[in-house]
């Protein structure tokens, strides 16, 4: 996804987005550019974040149960909360 900003699921999805509280059950975010975005207490349920570029994300109180994290870049995320079951 590089640089651009696209919508999935109503939300813009793109490096610094506030996706506070978003609901993206089951939304494919593959090779996404969320490099610190604010994803706290997100729906991730089931989500496709394979390859995703996740580096200095708020993920804390997110519900990533299920999710698929394959490659996904997490350096410096902050999981605090995160439900990764």
């Amino acid at each position: 996804m590089g640089l651009f900003k696209k919508k999935v699921n109503g939300y813009v999805i793109g490096p610094g987005a506030n996706l506070e509280g978003a609901n993206l059950e089951g939304a494919n975010l593959e090779g996404a550019n969320l490099i610190n975005a604010n994803l706290s207490r997100a729906n991730l349920l089931r989500a496709s974040l394979h390859g995703a570029n996740l580096t200095g994300a708020n993920l804390s109180a997110t519900n990533l149960a299920g999710a698929n994290l394959t490659g996904a870049n997490l350096d410096g995320a902050n999981l605090m909360n995160a439900n990764l079951v």
